[in-house]
């Protein structure tokens, strides 16, 4: 069964980057411009990892992190924190808000894969 990541950024570059490295180790992608839509998308689809920047409008990532993780079947689905932000208190609140990790941008493609793969086997990789 293939896997479904959701990407949430307000940059539709940074979505389409995402997209385009993980469609390529045969993830299912879904998008969402910030956390207001992604909590519409997560109410009717379960995902298997989020990957959400910080900086939003509406709704920050922290905020939406705090939030899936109160949604019920969300409680163990990894959560990624992309952002340019690096001071060590953002990280502390996004911890507290049960992310998972953190992912530093700019990034390259490979650095973004090996993060994934940690928390979320590929489907290719699952057969060897």
């Amino acid at each position: 069964m293939t896997k479904c990541i959701m990407t949430v950024d307000d940059a539709v570059t940074m979505r389409n980057m995402i997209t385009f490295t993980l469609r390529t180790t045969g993830y299912e992608i879904v998008g969402a411009s910030d956390g207001v839509a992604a909590l519409d998308v997560l109410k009717t689809r379960q995902v298997d990892l989020v990957i959400t920047d910080i900086n939003m409008p509406r709704m920050d990532g922290i905020e939406l992190t705090r939030q899936i993780r109160a949604m019920p079947g969300y409680h163990a689905v990894p959560i990624l924190l992309l952002t340019t932000e690096s001071h060590p208190e953002i990280k502390s609140q996004g911890r507290a808000a049960g992310a998972t990790g953190w992912i530093v941008k700019p990034f390259q493609p490979d650095q973004l894969l090996a993060i994934v793969a940690k928390v979320l086997p590929s489907p290719q990789l699952a057969h060897v």
